[in-house]
C-alpha cells in the first residue's frame, strides 16, 4: 500500500516525521481576493539530513519535484539531505549564515546573554532583507514555475532563512501580515532542535537561539520594503514580480 503523508492539526498543516519536526505545507491561508493557498504545492522544512527509514515513504508521498536548499555550502556538506529514490532535484540557493562565527566567539567568553544572541540574529535578518534578498527573489522565481512544483525549501532549522522566505511568498500571495506571523511563530510549537548546543550554554542563550522571534521578522520585512509605497511596488521593484507576473503566481497557487 502506498504511504501517505501524516498531516496533523489545522493550520499550519504539519507533516509529522521523526527526523524533521518542522516540515509543513504552507497551504490553507486566505490570500488575494479571499482565495486560499493551495495545499500540496509548497512545503517549508528544517534540514532533511536526519530523516529515518520510516520518514522516507512519507516524503515520497508528497510528490516533490524540487527541493531548494537555503543552507550555506559548509552546512549542507555536513548534513546532506536523505531522500527517497528517485530523489527530487535539489537546487542550492545558499544563504550563507552570518551568525555562526560571532556566536562561537561570544559563547567562548562564557558571558553570552540572550540579548547578545538577539543582536546577532537581528543582523542576520537585516542581511536577508538587503544583500541576501536576491536569493529570496530566486526562491520566489523557482516556486512560480509550475514544473518545479510541488516544491520544498528549507534551511537548517526551518526557522530564520526559511521563515523569511515563507513570509515573502505568503505576502506575495496576498496573505494578511498577521497570518504570516502566525505561520512563522509556529516553529516555536513544532521544532525540536536535532543537534544539542555546547554544554554549559546559558539557558537564556539557548532560549534565544531556539525560538522564532516576531520582532526580527517584522523588522526585516519593514527593511526590505522600505522605500516602496505598497507591497505590490516592492514585489515589482525588488522581486521582479510586476502586476501580470504577480497575478499569474496568485492564480497558480490560490484557489
Amino acid at each position: 500500500m502506498e504511504a501517505s503523508a501524516p498531516f496533523a492539526g489545522t493550520l499550519p498543516r504539519r507533516v509529522e516525521l521523526a527526523g524533521c519536526t518542522n516540515l509543513r505545507d504552507i497551504g490553507g491561508y486566505r490570500g488575494d481576493g479571499g482565495r486560499r493557498v493551495r495545499f500540496g504545492q509548497v512545503f517549508r522544512a528544517a534540514s532533511l539530513g536526519s530523516l529515518t527509514d520510516d520518514d522516507l515513504p512519507c516524503i515520497g508521498a508528497l510528490g516533490l519535484r524540487t527541493i531548494v536548499d537555503l543552507r550555506g555550502v559548509e552546512e549542507s556538506g555536513r548534513a546532506p539531505s536523505r531522500l527517497p529514490q528517485p530523489a527530487p532535484e535539489i537546487v542550492a540557493l545558499p544563504v550563507e549564515p552570518t551568525v555562526g562565527a560571532s556566536l562561537r566567539d561570544i559563547l567562548a567568553t562564557g558571558q553570552a546573554t540572550g540579548e547578545d544572541v538577539l543582536t546577532l540574529l537581528g543582523r542576520a535578518y537585516a542581511a536577508y532583507a538587503t544583500e541576501k534578498l536576491p536569493r529570496f527573489r530566486a526562491l520566489l522565481e523557482l516556486v512560480a514555475e509550475p514544473a518545479r512544483r510541488p516544491v520544498l525549501f528549507h534551511c537548517s532549522a526551518g526557522k530564520d532563512r526559511t521563515g523569511f522566505g515563507t513570509a515573502i511568498l505568503l505576502l506575495a500571495l496576498g496573505v494578511e501580515r498577521e497570518e504570516v506571523m502566525e505561520d512563522y511563530l509556529a516553529t516555536n510549537r513544532f521544532w525540536r532542535r536535532e543537534h544539542a548546543l555546547p554544554e554549559g550554554t546559558p539557558p537564556e542563550v539557548a532560549e534565544a537561539l531556539n525560538r522564532a522571534h516576531r520582532h526580527l521578522l517584522e523588522a526585516a520585512l519593514e527593511r526590505a520594503m522600505a522605500g516602496y509605497p505598497t507591497p505590490q511596488a516592492f514585489f515589482a521593484g525588488a522581486m521582479g514580480f510586476g502586476r501580470d507576473r504577480l497575478a499569474a503566481l496568485r492564480d497558480s497557487l490560490l484557489e
